[in-house]
């Protein structure tokens, strides 16, 4: 079996991409920061990615087929409220594992952000030119160019908002639990995003990995749904979806609420190249009555 390193598996993308990944036929070994993954079939191990020895150690000693590299400071406000940590973890650790890909001479599938985009001219294409305009939306784009750099084997999928099931939460699971509480939720008409489940995400992760492995994967794809949609609309369409009575939601506009960091408008992937790939991301209510048993 070929071996997939695969770098912040015990994360929310990482759990749903290691489940799949072996049903692919992968030997799925799995890094983590602080939180073990706990799933049959995954051997992990906790790493600093920021350890430069470290990781080129775990490297050396594994000897992966292909990584991917998920791991990541992913919240913007805390990327806002610390660049420095956010630059060390983001771009820094990031160029130094494609580096180190480069020299195992194994191809690398790097995870990057809508957040890359400013949200006023969507929906965005890969030929677009990156504009962010927080710092974790900057450190991505950063990351996608040194990455590039350091390692010619190497495809970034820039990801969308991902919502599903999961022992590490997507963003709907505080959410659920307010909805559940009794407590009003608000949500925003005014920030769009094209979600995707976790289980489409990694399903796309790995569409995109076979066709690295064969030297056909383009060097860039964008991997968002198919809907278009605001937060509210969101909360509505699970609030529908899971027939939660009690739900409260207040439409809100970000003007309305102070954060560390900016947040685009609309930062909808157009994501034409990845269907015409094999890519089959579900619409969003669909997908929540497939896992509404587990949330």
């Amino acid at each position: 079996m070929k071996k997939l390193f695969i770098t912040g598996a015990s994360g929310f993308l990482g759990w749903h991409l290691a489940q799949l990944a072996q049903t692919a036929g992968w030997q799925v070994y799995g890094s983590y920061q602080s939180r073990p993954i706990e799933l049959a079939g995954v051997s992990s191990f906790p790493l600093d990615l920021t350890d430069a020895v470290s990781v080129k150690l775990v490297m050396q000693e594994l000897k992966p087929d292909a990584v991917v590299h998920l791991a990541a400071l992913s919240s913007p406000n805390a990327c806002e409220a610390e660049p420095e940590r956010s630059y060390q973890i983001n771009v820094v650790a990031s160029s130094e594992l494609a580096g180190r890909c480069a020299e195992a001479g194994i191809p690398c599938l790097f995870t990057s952000s809508e957040q890359v985009f400013d949200g006023l001219h969507p929906p965005y294409r890969e030929a677009v030119p990156v504009c962010p305009i927080n710092r974790y939306g900057e450190h991505k784009a950063m990351a996608e160019v040194e990455m590039r750099h350091r390692c010619p084997n190497l495809t970034v999928c820039r990801m969308p908002l991902l919502f599903g099931a999961a022992p590490a939460d997507s963003f709907i699971q505080p959410w659920l639990r307010a909805m559940r509480a009794g407590k009003a939720v608000d949500l925003f008409i005014d920030e769009i995003r094209n979600p995707i489940s976790g289980t489409d995400a990694a399903q796309g992760i790995l569409l995109t990995l076979d066709l690295l492995m064969r030297g056909q994967a383009p060097d860039l794809l964008h991997l968002g749904g198919t809907e278009r949609l605001s937060r509210y609309a969101i909360g509505q369409t699970l609030v529908a979806a899971l027939e939660i009575s009690e739900a409260k939601l207040n439409p809100r506009r970000q003007s309305e609420v102070k954060m560390a960091a900016p947040r685009p408008p609309d930062v909808s992937l157009d994501s034409s190249l990845a269907l015409s790939l094999g890519f089959r991301p579900s619409p969003l209510r669909p997908a929540l009555e497939a896992i509404r048993s587990q949330l």
